[in-house]
């Protein structure tokens, strides 16, 4: 399925293929193709090298802890995260190693790490898809992930199905128009809301 950006300026194509399916296909993903996804977000910059980032994986190889992770999962994307081949959560950790200082960029970087492995994954003929809906405490408690790090996203990764995988407004929502806010909304000069010359 073409989802293609219909960007209003020339952007790479690798950021116009990127986009964050709901429909995954059944098709096996590639141990190497996995292992590049997080070869790509472990390149990302960050506040003085810290890599504040962390990955928990499950992979429907192991149909025991992918149904662990897909359990942490909202109600609502469970329903069509169980398709995905791999999930993922993003665990960052919110204080500097060198001096136990909070890193109020970690989250930032943390983004960065996240966007390079989704650009890999478009670029691997993959796509995925990040979530905000899933419980915190059930990725601490299932995990054990330490006090000072917190679940901040989860994502599914696949290959891209049909669109009739999915039923009523999931598929619809499939199928919409991707859209973005115009330049005009977010990007300032000058002044707070005044529009960048163009």
């Amino acid at each position: 399925m073409d989802k293609k950006a219909a960007a209003d300026h020339k952007i790479t194509e690798l950021i116009a293929e990127r986009w964050s399916p709901r429909a995954f296909s059944d098709k096996n993903l590639e141990p190497e193709k996995i292992l590049s996804l997080f070869e790509a977000a472990r390149w990302a910059p960050s506040a003085f090298n810290e890599q504040p980032w962390r990955f928990i994986t499950a992979s429907k190889s192991d149909p025991q802890e992918f149904e662990k992770m897909l359990s942490c999962l909202a109600k609502s994307n469970q329903v069509w995260a169980k398709r995905a081949q791999m999930l993922i959560i993003l665990v960052v950790k919110n204080k500097f190693d060198y001096n136990g200082k909070p890193n109020r960029w970690a989250m930032h970087d943390c983004g960065l790490a996240l966007e390079n492995l989704l650009l890999e994954a478009a670029a691997q003929g993959l796509q995925g898809h990040p979530m905000a809906g899933f419980s915190t405490d059930a990725v601490r408690e299932t995990y054990g992930v330490p006090e000072d790090y917190e679940p901040l996203v989860a994502v599914a990764v696949g290959y891209v199905g049909e669109p009739e995988l999915l039923e009523g407004e999931l598929r619809d929502r499939e199928l919409d128009k991707r859209e973005r806010l115009p330049l005009d909304g977010f990007v300032f000069e000058g002044k707070w809301r005044q529009p960048i010359k163009k």
